[in-house]
């Protein structure tokens, strides 16, 4: 790493509390809702406009969300209303409320057309049990077997759960656009690899980025394959998009992202996730010469136990590896009896 690039700080120490706002800019209020699950909270963002307030997402939606968010308006928002969602990807804590924010207050949402498409489509995509092709997909991935006996007993995990109905209409954000947001003119830059289409945020008055989840700062972004596109290589879109996103990347930006804490020294940072990813996939290549599974590759990526409560997470990033790996030609696969890849460096 070059010593001369300024290191990765943090302004804030302490995220601020529930239903509190932290101001990391002048009319610009970070704020944090809770998730159920071991990444137990995203960061959201109120920006002033008027006599009125911009929310950058949204958190899931729930009955708590809800409360959360009406003690928001009524605390750090001064009891005015909010008049536009921009939502940065079609995952469920960023999009989640959006719609109820919609209905409720007659928030205008923006979005990218693929964020709106996914999320309408995956709320409106209920199952009572688990769809074979999601069971196949496990399967392929080598999960572990009372890991995939418990799934099969339980509910399937729906969209629908905790993301509000999104009712018809939206406003297109897209790559290349200059949008108006909170008193400050933005350029739009889309990330990928992530979510497709993820929308990021560069200032141009102030060195100010708002990067959803395209850009973390302790945590790389979870790059998954799932049933919905099971040959697809995120990781080639990811890496893509940080290449070209690096070149817009200055230290002094302030990044306020959508997990973990705002942060200064993007460059450094942009660097430190494409060459992890880099470097894994080495590792990765050079424990295949063995054959393995999916499962069987944690140990080698993560360097890490992986427990019970990010076992889905990593299982789906392990198989985004070996899928980029496979596309490039430096891997082969054979399905097992048991349905289970078995990946061979070539």
């Amino acid at each position: 790493m070059d010593g001369a690039m300024t290191p990765i700080r943090h302004p804030y120490d302490t995220p601020p509390t529930e239903a509190q706002a932290i101001e990391v800019a002048e009319g610009i209020l970070w704020m944090r809702l809770p998730l159920p699950m071991k990444l137990d909270h995203v960061n959201v963002y109120a920006l002033r406009e008027g006599d009125g307030w911009a929310v950058v997402d949204t958190g899931f939606a729930s009955n708590r969300g809800r409360e959360i968010w009406r003690a928001i308006m009524e605390g750090p928002l001064q009891g005015l209303p909010i008049v536009r969602v921009i939502v940065t990807h079609h995952h469920p804590d960023h999009i989640g409320l959006a719609g109820w924010m919609q209905t409720e207050f007659g928030a205008e949402l923006w979005t990218t057309r693929t964020a709106w498409l996914m999320a309408r489509m995956l709320t409106l995509d209920r199952h009572a049990v688990h769809a074979n092709e999601s069971l196949l997909h496990y399967r392929s991935g080598g999960m572990d077997a009372a890991i995939y006996d418990k799934r099969m007993s339980e509910k399937p995990f729906n969209f629908a759960d905790v993301v509000a109905p999104l009712p018809l209409g939206f406003k297109r954000i897209q790559e290349g656009e200059v949008i108006e947001l909170g008193g400050r003119t933005w350029d739009v830059r889309m990330g990928n690899g992530h979510a497709p289409e993820h929308a990021t945020f560069w200032c141009r008055e102030e060195p100010l980025l708002l990067a959803g989840d395209q850009i973390l700062s302790s945590i790389s972004p979870n790059i998954g394959v799932y049933a919905t596109e099971p040959e697809a290589d995120p990781l080639a879109e990811w890496l893509e998009a940080c290449e070209r996103l690096s070149a817009f990347a200055r230290e002094d930006h302030l990044v306020l992202p959508g997990h973990k804490l705002p942060f200064t020294g993007l460059p450094v940072r942009m660097r430190a996730l494409i060459e992890n990813h880099h470097t894994a996939l080495q590792r990765l290549t050079e424990y295949l010469k063995t054959p393995r599974t999916a499962a069987e590759c944690f140990t080698i990526l993560f360097k890490r136990p992986i427990g019970e409560a990010e076992y889905g997470l990593a299982l789906v990033e392990s198989m985004a590896h070996l899928n980029h790996l496979y596309h490039l030609g430096q891997v082969t696969r054979t399905r097992r009896e048991d349905d289970a890849w078995i990946w061979q460096k070539a």
